[in-house]
Formats: C-alpha cells, structure tokens, sequence
C-alpha cells in the first residue's frame, strides 16, 4: 500500500500547519540531496507531500478524494470515484507548483527561522538594555558565496529541464510536474563543487547579533530579527532570528503584568494609628501614607512607578503590600500598654 501525504511527512491526519511546517523543515534539512546524496526521491516526496498540505484548499480537496479510496498523490486503492465540483486541472495540474507555469516555478527554499535565548537580569528588563547574542548558523559559504561552485566558476542552466526547476511525467489523462531530479527543482547545477562547501553553498558559522532588550521585557518576551536566520537554498530569503528573553526574578519585586508588587513591614502602632513608610521603586524610595487601621496583607497603590507598557504608552504602578510587624520581645511597658489595649477593645 502506498503511503498516505500524511505518512510521508509523518503527521497525523489532524496536524496544524505550525506541525506540517515543523515536520516538513525537519525532514528536508535531513533529506535534501545537497547535504544527503541518493535522497532524491525521497526529497521529491515531501517536497510535494508539503505542496499538497501546505495549501488549505488542495488539503481539502486531498482528504475528500482519499476519503473516497480514489487514487491522489500515492493515496492506496484503485477505485474510481466521483470528482463532483472538483476542478481536475486544479487537483492534479497544481499538484506540485499550486498551478503556476513553469516559468514561475519558485526554485529557492527560504532559510529556516531560528530561536535562540538570552538572559537579562529584573533590573535591565525593567529599564531596557542591549546585549550580544551568539547564534550559530548555516549561513552562504564564505568562498562561493552560496553559489555552490569553485571559485572562477558558476553554476550552469540545468539541461534537464532548461533552467525551469520542474519536469512533467505522464500519468495517464494527466501530466504532472515534479522537481527536476538532476537540479532538484534549482534550475541550475554545479559542475565543478566549491571545495570549501562541496557544491551545498552554506557552512555552519558563528554570528553575534546586538539586540536591544525593550524597556519593561517579560519573561519570555520574543524579539524578532527579520532575515537574519538560515541562509535559504538557491538565491530564497533567509529565515528570521527569534530571541527569547529569560528574566531572572528579583529579590524585592514580584511582578503582575505591568505592576510591581513589593512587600513593606509596618510596625502595628503605624498600621492602628496611621502613618507613613518607605517603599522601594525603581526610580528610588517614595513615601507612602499608611491610613489608620490598614490590616495585614492590604495593597496600597503608588501610580507609575511600575513597568514600561511594552503596548501602549506610560508604566504599571507599584503595589505596596503592607505587612504588619509583631514585635517578638516587648519590654515591661510595653506589655504593660498592649494589656492595657487588650482591655479597652
């Protein structure tokens, strides 16, 4: 029995895009013929396993034919079936270029995103900074300059299929186009390998990238740096540089969203009579007014004194919340004035 699109791309049925795009960029990294020679057709099959699956409309329509046991991109059995409003040019012409010309066939692959994670203290999260970040890459070789082919030469037109990337295969009624198997659907090939990449046109390099944490960063805010991933294959854009921020938490402040929460102890003649304290903030302490009979546990608010919005404009606020103090030895007096209160509550 053949295998299912699905199976080739080793998804289940129900995949999301997001896991249709993973395991596909996981499976051609390890079966492009580039890096793993003989993968041909193997690479041939996800390519257009992806194709189909990759556009919500043939998905559809792929899942309604194979539903019905009909044969459709390597679906098992050989029962015909009825195609009803399905267009046939379109299933089986836009099989593997989503009905383009094969002078508009896309020849390049566009490089892979990569996610790297760097870490900044409460304080330079709150305040913003800039850092260095290391990030290894497969980036274009630094002899051929991704061209793949030795210095003084240059890739040539692939005569297979003169430059268009595609090549038709009859099947039956239908003439399907498949990636070129000599170029693998690149339109050109290397004669003569550059000897520093041997023909794959990247290396693995380390790059340093500076990257300026925004004011007010949270714990796993994601900073995006467009077109400075992987290198793509065949002249395609490179991918994107996401840095993920890890804030180490703070020794004074608990944060929610944009607010900053600090514990303040009050001595209990403050918290019964009223009075003031100091509370820490980021831009230096501030007095607080205390009202009289605060409870333990009560929040009071000091306004723009928290956070940086990431969204919007202005700051979170500072939340003070009040801790009452008991005092764990009192002298004479003292217990003389708390019995002396005891009685008149």
């Amino acid at each position: 029995m053949a295998k299912s699109l699905y199976e080739t791309l080793g998804v289940s049925k129900t995949a999301t895009p997001d896991e249709l795009k993973k395991a596909y960029r996981k499976l051609v990294r390890e079966v492009h013929p580039d890096r793993n020679p003989g993968n041909e057709e193997r690479f041939k099959e996800v390519q257009s396993a992806y194709d189909v699956l990759s556009d919500p409309e043939k998905r559809k329509q792929y899942d309604t034919v194979g539903s019905t046991n009909g044969r459709f991109g390597g679906a098992p059995g050989g029962t015909t079936f009825d195609f009803g409003e399905f267009d046939l040019g379109d299933i089986f012409g836009g099989l593997f270029n989503r009905g383009r010309g094969p002078q508009q066939q896309s020849r390049g692959q566009r490089g892979n995103d990569v996610e790297v994670e760097v870490r900044a203290s409460f304080e330079d999260a709150l305040r913003g900074a800039e850092v260095t970040v290391p990030v290894q890459l497969d980036l274009a070789c630094h002899t051929c300059h991704g061209t793949g082919a030795a210095p003084g030469t240059a890739p040539v037109v692939c005569p297979q299929c003169a430059g268009t990337g595609v090549v038709a295969t009859s099947q039956g009624l239908f003439a399907l186009q498949q990636p070129c198997p000599r170029c693998h659907g690149m339109g050109s090939i290397v004669e003569t390998p550059c000897p520093t990449c041997h023909g794959a046109g990247r290396e693995r390099r380390t790059k340093r990238f500076k990257v300026r944490i925004p004011a007010g960063a949270k714990d796993g805010t994601r900073i995006k740096l467009r077109g400075k991933g992987e290198a793509g294959f065949g002249g395609a854009s490179a991918g994107d540089l996401y840095v993920v921020v890890r804030v180490e938490p703070s020794k004074i402040y608990e944060r929610r969203g944009d607010d900053l929460i600090v514990q303040v102890p009050v001595a209990y003649p403050t918290a019964a009579l009223g009075g003031s304290v100091e509370v820490p903030t980021p831009e230096g302490a501030v007095s607080l007014k205390v009202p009289a009979g605060t409870e333990d546990g009560k929040l009071l608010r000091i306004k723009g004194r928290g956070a940086t919005r990431l969204k919007g404009s202005g700051k979170g606020d500072v939340l003070a919340r009040i801790r009452i103090e008991v005092p764990k030895k009192v002298s004479k007096k003292q217990r003389e004035l708390l019995e002396e209160l005891g009685k008149t509550g």
